[in-house]
């Protein structure tokens, strides 16, 4: 990989959890000061590998068991390569995008930065978190007869935010090619679309909205950088009331303000813009002068 890439992507939830923190009886992770939901990039980077590894690639970060049904280790896992980080970075396209870890003999360890990184992503207006109360007709214990009560906490909608970036020195690392990022971008789309990941009672209800892949020419040294403070949603309805992204439309104004500035730099954009977004301004005029093309995969997807 020889160019830099800015990544910027939106999706939305719909009466569900998107990121359920486990320390807070899993409820979905809000700033308590603005009521803004936070994802983490922990949750994004999980849908991406297990939709990559529907797609037929080879991922090591995954769960797998063993003949007694325990749970394989990192270590477990890094044995199978022959604890050899060369023939996990040849094999497995998560550890080239987004590094690890890995113990070694004498209690040393081998540490990989990835190439692709991406912030916490956050919501686009404030959420607030509904609780959800149903019955189970099993009961909990063998000596009830009756069923019990459970509880889910969700969100009634939440348009969420993140942004990325694919170095392309820390790529020299670990090898990630073009084509790697090409399959992450179509896992990202593809995973908060259809991935196996996120058809659970709890994660039923994403939908991909919007993404972009910014990519510099050779040698650039700067970026934009905080893509996902250039984008807003504008909406008529008080935050909390939005429950489509019908209920408003995406602003780029600040984006193709930027894009102004870092015009001769930018080598082309690739996009996929999802079902009934509204963007103000369009995607032509928000990237004028640059060369402006469809993701690969698009008529697939």
């Amino acid at each position: 990989m020889k160019n830099r890439h800015e990544i910027l992507f939106l999706y939305d939830v719909s009466w569900a959890n998107p990121n359920g923190d486990p320390m807070d009886e899993n409820r979905p992770r809000i700033d308590e000061e603005t009521g803004i939901n936070i994802v983490s990039d922990v949750r994004l980077k999980r849908t991406v590998r297990d939709t990559l590894q529907e797609l037929g690639f080879e991922i090591f970060l995954k769960e797998e068991r063993k003949e007694d049904g325990s749970l394989k280790t990192k270590e477990d896992v890094f044995a199978e390569y022959g604890k050899d980080p060369a023939e996990v970075l040849k094999r497995c396209i998560d550890i080239r995008l987004f590094g690890g870890t890995f113990a070694l003999k004498n209690n040393d360890a081998f540490s990989l930065t990835g190439p692709v990184q991406f912030k916490f992503g956050h919501s686009l207006h404030r959420v607030k978190v509904a609780l959800m109360k149903n019955t189970s007709v099993m009961p909990s214990k063998t000596d009830k007869k009756q069923g019990t009560f459970a509880e889910t906490y969700v969100v009634p909608y939440s348009l969420i935010v993140f942004y990325g970036v694919a170095n392309e020195k820390a790529a020299e690392t670990t090898g990630l090619t073009d084509e790697d990022v090409g399959n992450m971008l179509k896992a990202i789309w593809v995973g908060h679309k259809a991935s196996t990941d996120l058809i659970t009672r709890s994660k039923l209800g994403h939908e991909p909205r919007l993404l972009l892949d910014i990519i510099y020419k050779p040698e650039t040294l700067t970026h934009m950088g905080e893509l996902d403070k250039l984008v807003s949603f504008a909406s008529d309805r008080e935050d909390e009331a939005i429950r489509d992204i019908e209920d408003g439309v995406l602003n780029l104004e600040k984006l193709k303000a930027k894009v102004e500035k870092y015009r001769d730099r930018i080598q082309k954009v690739r996009y996929r813009i999802g079902d009934r977004v509204r963007l103000r301004p369009g995607i032509e005029e928000v990237f004028a002068g640059v060369d402006l093309e469809p993701f690969p995969w698009d008529s697939e997807v």
